[in-house]
């Protein structure tokens, strides 16, 4: 029986109904936020790029899923082997699993908890595509997502969460994903982008965002489903650390809110609604390894730091001169980077774990461990990633032509646009109603009136 498996035993823990419709509602809401992550970015793009945007997620979906359950659960999760990898035949199809197994040491199935996981999965490679807008081709992209789901980040997630995985075993905090998702996301993305290049017009064309509402809206589903991404990532609902994460989701967010905005009004004399949505993303980016070992207050001091500094991360594509077309590495990588090194201060050893940071006494032990996750998982993503981009280059090709991408993307590799105004204000013209005249037309020429002719002369009798 492959590690993580516990049967109904009298003294084996047994299945609480409430945890397991507890974190089947938490693995809804991570679903939700693979839409939402893909009305956020297709908000983000101009107007000819916003299917291909919403697609580059929806795919994600659908590869994802089916490559988790034939062998990337048994990558992630399956025994230990040399504490790099996973693998277990009852794993693969999910074909060995009972339905009265559990997880190793708690109350839910063990179907639960990769279908939970599964979420995760989905989400971290459609993180990356943000990254990569206007100019990629969907072949391409989705071969990319096939291949880079199996050598990074099924890894990755066994390093960190897996029994046996090194950084798990070293002691490295990770509550919910900032090194196996945001770090590992956003390192793939320049990875990505260095071996594919720049837009067509970057930094000479402006590039503005075609729906701030469709943003504000994705922003709004990926803070609701972030609840469950984070809350449900202790596997339960017994001693009260998911509702100390689930507080800490929210503070955190709310105050990078905050400290983007008031970065923004120094900076550029503006509160902006898209400087409003990224703050809170990159608010629950920042939290999500470190919301299960910090107080509210720690939640706060995250938070704001994540939000100066993001707004600050998004401009180095300019100086540096890499185009992440979507601020991926900006928001993903700079966050999620905050967020795992901000562990090794403000964790308080009361909450997740006995395991303190330097503000709580715990020295620079901590914040060591942390920083070794950190630079492994970026610097693993960073290569493997580009290497498989520039694989792909050199065989079927990642980019659109020139002339493809400027004509619009939506168009060439999904033959539909987003908005179809052919009908716009359009009725049926009445037979009786005046023709419509053509407004580029010049005026025609009044005819001249026509001239009275002089009256006859009346007859005079003699």
């Amino acid at each position: 029986m492959p590690p993580g498996i516990t049967t109904l035993a009298a003294d084996a823990p047994q299945l609480s109904a409430a945890n397991t419709g507890f974190m089947l509602i938490c693995s809804a809401l991570v679903m939700l936020m693979t839409p939402g992550l893909a009305f956020f970015y297709g908000g983000m793009v101009r107007v000819k790029s916003t299917l291909n945007m919403l697609m580059m997620s929806f795919i994600s979906l659908g590869i994802v899923t089916i490559l988790w359950v034939l062998f990337g659960f048994s990558l992630a999760f399956g025994t230990d082997v040399g504490s790099v990898i996973g693998w277990s035949s009852d794993y693969v199809g999910l074909s060995g699993i009972g339905v009265t197994e559990l997880w190793d040491g708690y109350t839910i199935p063990v179907y639960v908890f990769a279908v939970f996981q599964l979420m995760f999965a989905v989400l971290t490679p459609a993180l990356i595509s943000g990254a990569l807008a206007d100019r990629v081709k969907f072949t391409a992209w989705s071969l990319f997502v096939v291949l880079w789901v199996t050598v990074v980040y099924f890894p990755v997630a066994h390093w960190v969460w897996g029994s046996g995985g090194w950084l798990f075993e070293m002691g490295v905090i990770d509550f919910a994903g900032g090194t196996a998702v945001h770090i590992n996301a956003g390192a793939a993305a320049l990875g990505v982008i260095l071996v594919i290049g720049k837009r067509v017009g970057f930094k000479k064309d402006p590039m503005r965002p075609h729906s701030l509402p469709l943003v504000m809206l994705g922003a709004a589903l990926l803070w609701f489903g972030w609840f469950g991404f984070n809350a449900g990532s202790w596997l339960g609902n017994d001693d009260g650390v998911g509702a100390v994460m689930f507080l800490n989701t929210q503070v955190a967010a709310a105050a990078a809110v905050l400290g983007w905005l008031i970065y923004e009004k120094l900076r550029h004399g503006s509160f902006t609604t898209l400087g409003a949505a990224s703050g809170a993303v990159a608010g629950l980016v920042a939290i999500t390894p470190a919301g299960g070992s910090v107080s509210p207050l720690g939640a706060i001091a995250i938070g704001a730091v994540a939000g100066v500094l993001c707004a600050m991360a998004v401009g180095l594509k300019y100086r540096f001169g890499f185009d992440d077309s979507l601020d991926v590495v900006g928001v993903h990588l700079v966050g999620g980077i905050l967020g795992s090194l901000l562990v090794g201060f403000f964790a308080t050893g009361g909450v997740q774990s006995d395991a303190k940071g330097l503000f709580y006494g715990g020295g620079l032990e901590q914040l060591g461990k942390q920083a070794v996750g950190v630079f492994a998982v970026l610097a693993y993503s960073l290569v493997v990633s580009a290497l498989i981009a520039l694989l792909l280059d050199r065989t079927i090709g990642m980019r659109v032509s020139e002339d493809d991408e400027v004509a619009g993307i939506d168009q060439v590799e999904h033959a539909e646009t987003a908005y179809d105004f052919s009908g716009a204000g359009g009725g049926t013209v009445s037979r009786t109603a005046a023709p419509v005249q053509d407004p580029t037309a010049a005026p025609k020429a009044k005819a001249a009136p026509k001239a009275k002719a002089a009256p006859k002369a009346k007859k005079v009798d003699a």
